[in-house]
């Protein structure tokens, strides 16, 4: 049996013969007795296993070392210690061997120690606990658009098109690189895809073209942005989930980023309540009262406009001073949420720093986009409704200097029946990082891909 399954069966399994297989997370050994601390990761709780000097092979039981797996054959019973049960172990069998120089040892490590063992750092609590989070998260998006009737669609790792414009792509090719250091010339027509290729920073373009069809769409995968930061919050592979929704407006779509949030987050509050304790307990004090705060908070909503009014009539020195028709910093983000003591939705930003795709308001200077800010992590999502007028949109493309031919196809869908729609990103990392208070995002994915990392 698994340890998830004893433990929710404990009552019915008290005073039966059961075996279990697992991992020695701790060893107490003693003098006629020993405690070990197993887990099989089937669930964030352990299983003591008690054993005494009446076994066979006790003196080599008591040898055995943090990080062995074994085999136990033994009776549940009623623990005197602080678990509600315990397994009397009949027969311990050994089925891997771990040495002394394991790195995972039954103490506090450094998170910066543990991303150099980071193919072994899932087997300590911490991360045990927000590896789960990012489990249970994942399961609440899906099951939150299933539900709702969105289609979920795969789109394309390898594209030709660069959505969000920034140039920041990973390239793919299969050309002779050390021939083109030495000559000089690139032939992309002599390229595998017969064009310069890159790996996706969004799926959102592609994902329109489904919307078109579906109404109602999101993707959810990989994507990759070649930007040489190293900031706590950038990663040069990471996840999206991108939905599209047609016959929607701005305002809806503020309507969708809401509930979607807090249904993820509620849901995780109630799925993983032994992983939020923890969290809440060791990394950040506080957490789930801030979630839960948020989940039953009303998302204020406000122009980019009226946000820096507000900035430039606060009486604080700012290190970055707000102007109209600019970008906020992190410390305007911050300001903003305590202010309305809660989520913010910022709308109509100045056209010239949001993406060729948005649509362009009737003032000429700002597009329908929306960024939502959280409070004690900033941006959380990003979103617009598109740009459905031809013409707009084939101007702007334009006056970007950008290739039209290779985005006809985009184009076009403004040409076959286009309607109002709109649709938003959020990073799954970011999201992972504000639901376990972890402060670096290269601790919220398995393995980490950032400029000269790529370990494992």
């Amino acid at each position: 049996m698994t340890i998830k399954e004893i433990l929710e069966k404990k009552n019915e399994l008290l005073d039966k013969k059961i075996t279990v297989s697992g991992w020695i997370r701790n060893h107490r050994p003693q003098k006629e007795f020993g405690f070990i601390d197993f887990s099989d990761g089937t669930c964030f709780k352990h299983l003591q296993i008690v054993y005494d000097n009446t076994m066979e092979n006790f003196d080599g039981i008591s040898k055995l070392l943090v990080g062995c797996s074994l085999e136990v054959e033994g009776t549940l019973v009623k623990s005197s210690g602080n678990q509600d049960v315990e397994v009397k172990a009949s027969k311990i069998k050994l089925l891997g061997d771990c040495p002394e120089d394991y790195p995972i040892q039954p103490k506090r490590h450094t998170k910066e120690f543990l991303r150099e063992q980071a193919y072994l750092r899932a087997r300590t609590n911490m991360f045990q606990a927000v590896f789960r989070i990012r489990s249970l998260a994942a399961q609440a998006i899906h099951k939150y658009f299933g539900d709702r009737g969105y289609v979920y669609v795969n789109t394309p790792i390898i594209t030709a098109s660069d959505c969000e414009g920034a140039g920041e792509m990973f390239q793919v090719t299969t050309l002779d690189l050390e021939r083109i250091a030495k000559n000089g010339k690139v032939e992309y027509d002599k390229d595998f895809f017969g064009k310069k290729a890159g790996l996706t920073v969004s799926g959102q373009l592609e994902g329109e073209t489904y919307a078109m069809a579906f109404s109602k769409i999101y993707t959810f995968g990989p994507t990759f942005r070649a930007e040489n930061s190293n900031t706590k919050t950038h990663m040069s592979e990471f996840w999206m989930i991108e939905p599209e929704i047609a016959f929607c407006d701005l305002n809806g779509l503020m309507d969708v980023e809401e509930d979607m949030l807090k249904y993820v987050i509620n849901y995780c509050l109630e799925n993983g309540k032994d992983e939020m304790e923890f969290l809440d307990k060791f990394v950040e004090k506080g957490l789930i009262e801030k979630l839960t705060k948020l989940v039953n908070s009303k998302f204020t909503r406000i122009t980019h406009e009226e946000v820096i009014t507000i900035l430039k009539e606060a009486k604080q020195k700012w290190e970055f001073t707000p102007e109209y028709g600019e970008d906020i910093a992190k410390e305007h983000e911050k300001y903003i949420t305590e202010y309305f003591d809660g989520p913010v939705f910022i709308t109509d930003w100045p056209k010239d720093i949001k993406a060729f795709y948005m649509k362009q308001n009737d003032d000429g200077k700002t597009v329908a986009a929306v960024d939502l800010e959280v409070p004690g992590a900033g941006e959380l999502m990003g979103g617009s409704e598109r740009e459905a007028d031809y013409n707009k949109l084939l101007k702007r493309m334009q006056e970007l200097n950008m290739d039209v031919s290779e985005m006809e196809w985009y184009l076009n869908l403004r040409k076959y029946g286009t309607c109002v729609h709109s649709g938003f990103g959020i990073g799954f990392e970011r999201l992972v990082m504000y639901l376990t208070g972890m402060e670096n995002i290269r601790d919220v994915i398995p393995y980490y891909r950032t400029p000269g990392n790529c370990e494992f």
